[in-house]
């Protein structure tokens, strides 16, 4: 099976991935974004796979003659009571792992991160002794390995290893000078994968075929591993678990065929592997760290003998960082908190116990790279602008509220709904008219166009991916950052944190940067959790808006934010449920709306209308609707590699941006796409693994993006991957109508009530919480 576009190989027909390791609170989960693969069970054959085939539509009546009920989707539960008929696809093997070689960022995002990782590394260099408790890395592998053994041991106490408080961090650039017109966007460039020599393809095949793996992992082997991937290959088999989508029973045989008897399920090599497979793995549902004791159970799993012994010599050979949270009492401390206690009766003193982390260095290094830049901005602004003027003349006292916080501060969190992004296009606009350099960064092509729009300028608009290639915005400085005062990031809940420090990185000392977003949407495809954590460390002032959605879809969104499912009042249809039986009469129903009922009822043609479902498999999953949706809309025989032209796609250039497009042609060069406007030519190798058919998405893939209509179908076999979070994002696509084609009886008012948004186990909070930055609170 071909991993869809946003997936990586492995990934099951649900949003909601299993079998991954979770961090230890009870009842936490992985995150609930759409896109992170799954982990279930493998076939131990490298090329089996399974397609999942729609469901013969049966009749039922038209949508717009009867077959539809205005109100909230409780009041059609009595009338859903719905069949689960999915067919779990099975998960990728080695050979349908290929196309994951191609999941690289931009090359100048590329760029950024190399020249980010080298600054850390320059800095951490110069430090001379551990760094804090529970507030970043210690200085040498040695005293990681000294601190997982003393601490997990109980031989010592985990603050003998981290003991030095964190220091503020430094002016890293002067801000730029004079101001300078932002440049207009540009078109973004696609991506471009790692070339692979010939001979080092030669090369990986011939081990890949002595192992018993198919040829096909070549490429995404010389992706992952370099052009010694066959050298490391024969030396250590486990490394095969470096290529996406390979799993530890995959490898196990590769390595048995290559090695023999000399390997065996202790062997260092693979529990190394596996270590860091794990942490991989996690990262996937947004975790950047790992409970130490959350990994050795997982290694128990897989048959390590010694667990213990394994995390310790995965940290002895650099592929995990250890880290400690929180702080162990000395007898001291023990004796005074007795003694505090007792007079204040019941009142819990104690410390928290210590936290023994693990995790990668690649995700360590961009939260302390992140935490100090945030601290930066902070510490380097102006407070004392006056913008009081500015702040009378907004439309709104939301509006007014940001502006005077963003006066007074270096970095600034926005919180609200849809209706609220008018505040930071507001202050955007103040902003400029104060001869200030700001701009608004989204997390979509969509986005951008509603923030013009909002701020009247196109130039005040750009997507986050193209301003950190340089496509698009005002370009760099001569010291490299961008030339820009302040900087509204939208769609913040999107930022990833790798994605978030190379942005910070790039902003000059003096500038300002507020971070807006509504909490409620789903979490990043990529790991952390920057906008919640910024939140939840108050680090910085926060602007709460009290400005609400309006209408029955603001309605009813804004009640399934506090976890109310409300009825609301639709007199002109603005929210329409559809109740069915099965998932073959969902899929029947949504082709049957975006034909025929949205656009005679509302005047919504058809490719303004966007079909949003819980996962990619099963009988209602993206690929039955997409195959559906095309057969009505745009029938064809798919002569460019599945594709025809005014086929509507989505184009996923890297992983967590999904870009709709529709296919205009197809030449030697490859795949032409009209991407809102933008031009967009994928090369005929990597159409396969980044194009896909877009009638419908999954909820993660349509966060940030806006339709005049959607279509949220959620068939019986949906029930397990809905989330308050999930029902929050995918109700909230649409602007002017919403139908809910309706299967999952009561599953749906009980995700809204009972199943809150899923935690991550991320080291931001703490790295935030520990800088010596406090700043009150600016919420009203």
């Amino acid at each position: 099976m071909t991993a869809l576009p946003g997936e990586t190989p492995g990934t099951v027909g649900t949003d909601t991935p299993q079998d991954t390791v979770s961090p230890p609170e009870a009842g936490a989960e992985g995150p609930e974004h759409a896109e992170a693969p799954d982990a279930s069970d493998a076939p131990d054959a490298p090329d089996a796979s399974a397609a999942s085939d729609p469901s013969d539509a049966s009749d039922a009546p038209a949508a717009s003659e009867g077959g539809e009920s205005s109100g909230t989707p409780a009041d059609a539960d009595d009338d859903a009571k719905g069949e689960a008929e999915a067919e779990a696809d099975a998960d990728a093997a080695p050979a349908e792992a290929a196309p994951a070689a191609e999941l690289s960022e931009a090359q100048a995002e590329l760029a950024a991160q190399r020249e980010l990782r080298e600054r850390i590394e320059k800095r951490k260099a110069e430090k001379a002794a551990p760094i804090a408790a529970g507030t970043g890395l210690s200085g040498t592998a040695a005293d990681l390995l000294a601190a997982v053994r003393a601490v997990e041991s109980g031989e010592k106490a985990g603050t003998a290893f981290f003991d030095r408080p964190a220091a503020a961090p430094a002016s890293r650039r002067p801000a730029p000078a004079a101001a300078q017109p932002p440049r207009t966007p540009a078109p973004e460039a696609v991506p471009t994968e790692r070339t692979a020599t010939p001979e080092a393809l030669d090369a990986v095949r011939a081990v890949l075929t002595e192992g018993g793996a198919p040829e096909a992992l070549a490429r995404p082997a010389v992706g992952a591993l370099g052009e010694q991937a066959a050298e490391l290959l024969r030396t250590d088999p486990w490394q095969l678990l470096s290529v996406p989508g390979v799993r530890p029973e995959q490898a196990d045989g590769f390595a048995r065929a290559l090695l023999g008897a000399d390997c065996g399920p202790d062997d260092g090599r693979r529990t190394a592997a596996l270590v860091g497979w794990l942490l991989e793995r996690a990262a996937l549902q947004g975790h950047t760290a790992l409970d130490a004791e959350a990994v050795r159970t997982a290694l128990a799993e897989r048959a390590v003998g010694d667990p213990e012994a394994a995390v310790r010599d995965a940290v002895e050979e650099g592929v995990a960082l250890v880290f400690q949270e929180g702080e162990e009492p000395s007898a001291d401390d023990a004796g005074a908190a007795d003694g505090e206690a007792d007079e204040a009766g019941d009142a819990d003193v104690a410390r928290e116990p210590v936290q023994v982390l693990l995790g990668l260095d690649r995700y360590a290094l961009a939260e302390e790279s992140l935490a100090d830049g945030l601290a930066r901005l902070v510490n380097t602004c102006e407070k004392a602008a006056d913008w009081a003027e500015a702040a009378a003349s907004a439309p709104g006292p939301s509006a007014a509220e940001l502006i005077r916080t963003t006066a007074a501060a270096g970095l600034v969190a926005h919180s609200g709904g849809e209706a609220a992004r008018a505040e930071p296009a507001a202050l955007i606009t103040a902003a400029r008219g104060l001869g200030l350099r700001a701009l608004g960064a989204t997390h979509s092509e969509d986005g951008r166009r509603r923030l013009a729009a909002a701020t009247g300028d196109p130039d005040t608009a750009v997507t986050l991916s193209g301003l950190l290639s340089g496509a698009q915005g005002p370009g760099r400085d001569e010291d490299g950052a961008l030339a820009l005062d302040l900087l509204v990031v939208l769609d913040a809940p999107q930022l990833d944190v790798e994605g978030a420090a190379v942005l910070v990185e790039a902003l000059a000392d003096g500038a300002r940067l507020v971070l807006s977003g509504d909490p409620g949407v789903l979490g990043s495809a990529g790991a952390g959790r920057v906008f919640a954590d910024v939140l939840a460390s108050h680090a910085c002032p926060q602007v709460v808006s009290r400005t609400p959605d309006p209408g029955p879809i603001g309605e009813l969104v804004s009640g399934i934010g506090i976890g109310e499912l409300n009825q609301v009042d639709a007199p002109g249809k603005e929210v329409v449920i559809v109740p069915v039986r099965d998932a073959g009469e969902a899929v029947h129903r949504t082709v049957q709306l975006v034909a025929d009922s949205v656009p005679r009822a509302f005047s919504i043609p058809a490719e303004e209308t966007q079909v949003i479902t819980v996962g990619h498999g099963g009988a209602a999953g993206t690929r039955a609707l997409n195959e559906a949706l095309k057969q009505r809309l745009n029938p064809g025989p798919g002569r460019f590699g599945g594709f025809d032209p005014g086929d509507r796609v989505v184009h996923v250039p890297a992983p967590g941006r999904a870009v709709p497009g529709v296919v205009l042609s197809a030449d030697a060069e490859g795949l032409r796409l009209d991407c809102g406007g933008v031009p967009v030519v994928v090369p005929q190798e990597r159409v396969e693994s980044s194009v896909r058919h877009g009638w419908a998405l999954s909820a993660h893939q349509a966060a940030g993006m806006r339709w005049p209509a959607a279509v949220v179908v959620l068939p019986g076999d949906a029930a397990q991957g809905l989330s308050r979070p999930w029902v929050y994002t995918a109700f909230g696509r649409g602007e002017r109508h919403l139908s809910v084609v309706h299967g999952v009886d009561q599953a749906l008012p009980h995700a809204v009530a009972q199943v809150p948004a899923q935690e991550r186990t991320t080291r931001l909070r703490p790295l935030l919480e520990a800088l010596p930055t406090p700043t009150p609170d600016a919420a009203s």
